[in-house]
């Protein structure tokens, strides 16, 4: 294995982790806090009450959906970024999905090089059906120290 593929592999390890500790995992479907049927790690595509996944199958949907949301982030600028900030932002697409992503602050910031402004938008995405969440609260703070972390402040 090369070194790029190594330090890939680390990206997509990290940010599994970090989503795996911020959305829990439900092998049974259940209505997350706006109403949204959801699975596993917060699987919503498809999903509809009642339905049950196993932990093998909650695994390979995860992965997947991490690798979506790092190609995302990976190809929504014109550059490398850092992997803090990588990690950071593809467990915030994931949770928000490309839509919200795409027409963001943050992402205007981060095309525009200012990657310390760009993980300092992350705390303002804190609601979820126009309600401020405490547990979104704890995970975009999260996200943000992991994005700045590599970042030459």
């Amino acid at each position: 294995m090369d070194l790029k593929t190594k330090i890939g592999t680390g990206v997509i390890a990290a940010t599994i982790g970090l989503v795996a500790a911020w959305e829990g995992r439900s092998l049974v479907a259940y209505a997350d806090p706006v109403g949204i049927p959801t699975i596993c790690e917060g699987y919503t595509h498809g999903v509809k009450l009642g339905d049950v996944a196993t932990p093998a199958q909650c695994d390979a949907l995860t992965e997947q959906e991490v690798r979506k949301a790092l190609a995302v982030v990976d190809g929504s600028t014109p550059g490398q970024l850092p992997d803090g900030v990588r990690v950071a932002l593809a467990s915030f697409v994931y949770n928000v999905g490309p839509g919200a992503y795409g027409g963001s602050t943050l992402l205007r910031r981060l095309r525009a090089g200012d990657l310390k402004a760009a993980c300092n938008e992350l705390p303002r995405w804190v609601y979820a059906g126009g309600k401020k969440l405490r547990g979104l609260e704890r995970r975009r703070q999260a996200e943000r120290k992991i994005c700045i972390s590599g970042l030459d402040l």
